[in-house]
């Protein structure tokens, strides 16, 4: 009765294989009931019956027959076949590998990564919108490359003077010189004027949205740059998803500064957040002063600050410029988490507050300067020769 049960299984898994590999690019959409097309919160299933992807993605599954087949190049045929063959090789593309192990699929990688590098030359000289099916298979291609649990890796410790010194270096990912194709592959397609953003931003959504700013606690910082430069490109693209982005992200600062008081990416959304805080209208939403006030200003709270300072003080400067009025708050709001034991997080205060300072009208001063000259008093008595040095610096502007 098990050998019967058994030798069922193969036919079911290659019919599972003849309508991923169909020539038809229509066979690779699936719609519901009502007509519509589904919403690609596919997740982490990565199996045949999956009613979304439709494909297997093990590599050792029915999808390898696409390699035994090479498809043309697109040069080779005809502009009116070449939606078609994009599409095929997208579907080329949903085979993960495991790069682990540089021994195992050596060919097979090797055919997907020009596949996927004749793709990044498509999309930019495409010169014709992309129809709904070429973006489904899109962004299905992108859910299965790139979103992934993203686990800590191990890094090696090392003794200094008997005490334990994690390694500096950032962990780089065995994969990346294969996801980086991945991700620039799409950046351009999110870039290109054939894609049609009412159409696109049904799969391209929040469940999208999310699962992109879940990878920016990456510990590759190649992965982290390029995901700065994807949803920079999704938030221009995407007018509708902007709100959503900007409220995603204050959840993750929320975490940090409450919870885990760590995050690899926290850097990089600071970048991007500089440049939309630069683009905020006049006069500034109370939802802008409320975000400034709840998350940029206790984001001054966690240990890492060191990792984001740089761009978190480009943040809170470019409030004041919009708005001198903020200069009373945000000093008030250094002054709450004011450094009272780590030397060098009070010089990296003293040197926000000199830049903030500069840009502050007299009368927001004014406001402030009894506590703020309280803390810088206690400065001078601080044994860290940077911190009394720095002090008078941060009041020349108004000596």
């Amino acid at each position: 009765m098990f050998k019967q049960i058994l030798s069922k299984l193969p036919r079911k898994s290659s019919k599972g294989s003849e309508r991923g590999g169909s020539d038809s690019s229509e066979n690779h959409v699936v719609y519901s009931k009502s007509g519509n097309p589904p919403d690609l919160d596919v997740g982490h299933n990565h199996g045949n019956n999956d009613p979304v992807l439709g494909l297997n993605v093990s590599p050792d599954g029915d999808l390898a027959f696409f390699y035994n087949e090479p498809l043309p190049v697109f040069k080779d045929v005809p502009n009116s076949e070449k939606p078609n063959l994009f599409v095929k090789k997208l579907g080329l593309c949903c085979v993960v590998f495991d790069f682990t192990d540089p021994t195992k699929h050596v060919k097979e990688k090797d055919i997907k990564r020009h596949a996927l590098v004749e793709m990044v030359d498509y999309v930019t000289s495409a010169n014709a919108k992309f129809s709904e099916a070429v973006i489904v298979e899109v962004v299905k291609m992108i859910h299965l490359n790139i979103f992934r649990t993203l686990s800590p890796q191990p890094r090696d410790i090392n003794f200094v003077n008997g005490l334990e010194m994690e390694d500096d270096e950032p962990l780089m990912d065995p994969a990346w010189p294969h996801l980086q194709i991945v991700y620039e592959l799409f950046l351009r397609f999110v870039a290109s004027h054939e894609l049609d953003a009412k159409v696109a931003k049904r799969y391209i959504n929040r469940s999208f949205i999310l699962k992109l700013l879940d990878l920016f606690d990456s510990e590759d910082p190649r992965e982290r740059e390029y995901l700065k430069m994807t949803l920079h490109r999704v938030y221009g693209k995407f007018m509708v998803h902007r709100s959503f982005i900007r409220k995603a992200i204050n959840n993750i600062f929320f975490g940090v500064i409450f919870e885990t008081e760590k995050h690899n990416g926290i850097a990089e959304l600071l970048e991007i957040l500089g440049s939309v805080i630069n683009g905020f209208a006049l006069p500034l939403k109370d939802e802008h002063k409320l975000f400034l006030v709840r998350a940029l200003i206790p984001l001054h709270k966690p240990k890492c600050l060191a990792m984001y300072h740089q761009q978190l003080s480009y943040c809170i400067a470019q409030f004041v410029e919009k708005d001198c009025k903020l200069a009373d708050t945000i000093i008030r709001g250094l002054l709450k988490y004011w450094p009272i034991t780590n030397s060098s997080k009070e010089v990296m205060f003293l040197g926000e507050l000199e830049e903030i300072l500069e840009a502050t009208q007299n009368p927001e001063f004014q406001r402030c300067v009894v506590p703020l000259f309280r803390r810088i008093a206690l400065c001078l008595n601080s044994p860290h020769f940077q911190v009394w040095s720095c002090q008078y610096f941060a009041l020349v502007p108004f000596l």
